[in-house]
């Protein structure tokens, strides 16, 4: 899990880590959270279906606990997207539409998924990727005036223990996996259309 997060987590993504740094227009990083919310603002969400698919105990109560922390995460993430405006006028928004819905269900199925496992690993990608995107959120809040509440998503460390105790279980190794692997695609295509989006806005 280590080492997929670190070849295909979204840190490592040019656009996402522009963005995070502030270094894009308001209306770029506009466009980002309205995006990030079409994916991840909704309840039930990733990490609470991922919930109501866990087993054993420490699955359960890391999820529990980030289940708890990311309300918080979806809250700041609206107000965002309630200061930040309509979203910007960017040509070709109908493929957008479409690319975005297809992410959507995309993620759900994963965090939905009846194999042991999957959900949890998508969530926990979607924990251990949110650092990042998170830093995103910060940027736009602050050029939009709002303050960013203090994260209370399990720290890695934590995480890195649950994942150290759940894939001792070899079949539930590799659904984890699976479901981080794919959450991480997702999360990739969208840093991409987003970059995509900025450059078609760039040309008008």
């Amino acid at each position: 899990m280590g080492a997929l997060i670190a070849s295909d987590g979204s840190a490592h993504h040019p656009y996402l880590q522009r963005l995070a740094r502030n270094e894009e227009p308001l209306r770029d990083l506009s466009d980002a959270v309205h995006h990030i919310c079409l994916l991840h603002g909704r309840h039930p969400g990733v990490i609470d279906h991922a919930l109501g698919h866990a087993r054993l105990g420490i699955e359960r109560d890391w999820l529990e606990a980030a289940a708890d922390a990311f309300v918080i995460e979806r809250a700041f993430l609206v107000r965002i997207v309630a200061a930040a405006g309509p979203m910007p006028s960017t040509p070709g928004h109908a493929e957008t539409e479409a690319a975005t819905a297809a992410q959507r269900h995309a993620i759900d199925m994963l965090a939905q998924s009846d194999r042991a496992g999957c959900a949890t690993g998508a969530a926990i990608a979607l924990a251990m990727d949110w650092a990042v995107i998170r830093e995103t959120l910060d940027a736009a809040g602050e050029r939009l005036g709002l303050t960013p509440p203090p994260s209370q998503l399990p720290l890695a460390e934590e995480t890195v223990t649950v994942v150290d105790t759940l894939v001792r279980e070899g079949m539930l190794e590799r659904a984890m996996l699976f479901g981080a692997q794919q959450l991480f695609a997702q999360h990739r295509g969208l840093w991409d259309l987003l970059e995509a989006r900025a450059s078609a806005r760039n040309k008008q």
